[in-house]
């Protein structure tokens, strides 16, 4: 059956808590990197006689202070982007080819070092949805259909979506949604001093700015998204039109269709993106050495 991605956006902020490591065991050896427990804290020192004693913030409430503050660390940037993930990859599972997943991590880590943010714990990941599109988390985490990817043509095709999504990452685009989101702000305290761990508040956080996360980012944000993928993509020696191929294969493709409903509700459509790019770069890319395509390297699906 047909799986939808309307309602893979609204589980993806509102499924139940996932584990961290959620995202590492679905890749089934194919992300080497794995999440490393938190160090055990060594024991407090005895407090001296009659020695007042501070309290100690949870780090629970840290975390919502930072991320209702908008100076959210990297660190907590990463463990929101797990909660994310784990919720995606509950309502909509990686495809089952572990070539594949490999693949599209080596392209994209490698597009990813070309970004000011190559220290990111990167992971990216093909999941199993017909649909046109691709989603991005914050701290690094990326994923695109199996219905955009069956659309590429070539290596560099696919080092320019992913670009895409780098670019949002790296602009912290979601990241700043959801600090914006006044419903965090509203119950975010509430959540915060009834919950058991860390996670459960992540999860909460998330959950509550599911509405506002759900309509998508601006048109600005896309549009600027479209300029570093497609700026990643010629630093990685692919050929500067390869995202813009696609956007011009995706806007081919009906609007009443089903496979692009989402795509066309939460982003700009193609033919405006592609005049939003088309201006921007003008005539720059016109002494730009011609990159490579990547055709003979891409990896097609069976």
């Amino acid at each position: 059956m047909r799986r939808g991605l309307h309602w893979v956006c609204i589980a993806l902020f509102c499924m139940g808590p996932a584990h961290a490591g959620d995202f590492d065991a679905f890749l089934k050896g194919v992300i080497k990197q794995k999440l490393q427990p938190t160090p055990p804290t060594s024991p407090t020192p005895p407090t001296a006689p009659n020695a007042p004693t501070v309290p100690q913030e949870k780090p629970a409430n840290l975390l919502l202070k930072s991320l209702l503050s908008g100076s959210t660390s990297q660190e907590d940037e990463v463990r929101i982007g797990q909660q994310i993930a784990g919720n995606l990859l509950g309502a909509a599972p990686l495809v089952h080819d572990e070539e594949l997943q490999r693949y599209v991590n080596k392209i994209g880590r490698w597009v990813a070092l070309q970004s000011e943010r190559p220290d990111l714990p990167w992971h990216f990941g093909v999941i199993e949805s017909d649909d046109l599109n691709a989603f991005a988390a914050p701290g690094g985490y990326v994923f695109l259909t199996r219905g955009l990817y069956r659309k590429l043509n070539n290596e560099a095709e696919l080092a320019g979506v992913l670009g895409h999504e780098i670019g949002h990452v790296i602009r912290k685009h979601q990241l700043k949604l959801l600090q914006k989101s006044q419903a965090i702000a509203a119950v975010g305290a509430y959540f915060s001093s009834r919950a058991r761990n860390e996670s459960q508040v992540v999860q909460n956080l998330i959950g509550n700015g599911a509405e506002i996360v759900a309509r998508g980012l601006d048109k600005d944000a896309e549009f600027e998204a479209d300029r570093i993928g497609l700026v990643l993509g010629a630093r990685a020696g692919y050929d500067a039109y390869g995202l813009p191929s696609v956007l011009a294969e995706i806007g081919h493709v009906a609007k009443n269709d089903k496979s692009v409903s989402l795509l066309f509700k939460t982003h700009p459509l193609p033919e405006d993106r592609l005049g939003q790019l088309s201006a921007a770069v003008g005539t720059r890319l016109d002494g730009l050495a011609e990159g490579q395509s990547g055709a003979a390297r891409f990896y097609r699906l069976h």
